[in-house]
């Protein structure tokens, strides 16, 4: 694999390890606030589950090949825009469950629901051929912005103008039709293009594992830190996949980058299941 995927997927792993030793190590029985409740290892966890879930992910695709079509600024404030608003989203659901549900079983569930992860991840990771890629993913995603640009010169050549193209985001028309009323909306006060990468980044953020992951941290941790955290890890990849996310993407091994992915979540998993007992 190209040397620097290994170093981000290496400086990734550690920084899971260094903020799991932070949590244990402040997990005191007579401190209100220990393990992944303290600010500190709740803020390092989240951006580690952020970097290890989202590169060579869908989001990080979509940033990557709109980065070379137009401006990097344009797509990476579009992208990260997207992805801290989903942050926020995700912690303020998990924050909500630790006011019906007692934090203990929340912050336990979350552990569980980390093992789960790491699980199928590793089932994953040992499935893949050794030089196996993202080709697949970047198909896909290429594909997807393929679709959109036939549309719109099909609709230009019909209509003879620059009218907006009504584009099939989702299979639910009432949810496409409310899709396509905020992008009317938004486009008063931004660019078409911004809001086309705000769309479709949020779209692949939604009910993904890091999203599920930061409601899970978010409802086990200090949902402060852990939603500050997670938005600096949204950045971060957002800014390395409008820099140079093709490349790196083409040279990064998915069995390397899933089974790394998996041991990060086994080490959260841990970390809560611990914290859960010993608050």
């Amino acid at each position: 694999m190209n040397k620097v995927a290994r170093t981000l997927l290496s400086l990734g792993l550690l920084l899971s390890v260094v903020s799991a030793s932070t949590s244990l190590e402040n997990a005191k029985p007579d401190e209100v606030q220990s393990g992944a409740d303290d600010p500190k290892a709740a803020f390092l966890m989240s951006i580690s589950m952020i970097c290890v879930s989202e590169i060579g992910d869908k989001t990080f695709l979509i940033a990557a090949l709109m980065a070379m079509r137009h401006e990097r600024l344009l797509v990476f404030s579009a992208s990260t825009a997207s992805l801290v608003i989903m942050t926020v989203l995700g912690g303020v659901i998990g924050r909500t469950f630790t006011t019906l549900i007692p934090k203990t079983l929340t912050t336990f569930l979350a552990g569980i629901l980390f093992l789960i992860f790491g699980y199928k991840l590793i089932l994953e990771g040992l499935e893949m051929p050794r030089n196996a890629g993202i080709e697949d993913e970047l198909a896909e995603v290429e594909d997807e912005l393929a679709v959109q640009d036939i549309n719109h010169s099909l609709h230009a050549a019909e209509d003879g103008s620059s009218k907006e193209v009504v584009t099939k985001y989702v299979s639910n028309n009432k949810i496409n039709d409310m899709i396509i009323k905020f992008m009317r909306i938004s486009t008063k006060f931004v660019s078409p293009t911004w809001v086309q990468i705000f769309i479709m980044v949020f779209l692949g953020e939604f009910g993904d594992r890091s999203q599920i992951s930061t409601i899970a941290m978010a409802s086990g941790s200090n949902f402060v830190y852990v939603m500050v955290g997670a938005s600096i890890g949204h950045a971060l990849c957002s800014a390395l996949a409008v820099i140079g996310g093709k490349l790196l993407a083409t040279k990064i091994s998915m069995r390397t980058v899933t089974l790394g992915g998996a041991f990060s979540f086994f080490v959260f998993g841990f970390v809560y299941i611990y914290e859960a007992f010993h608050s």
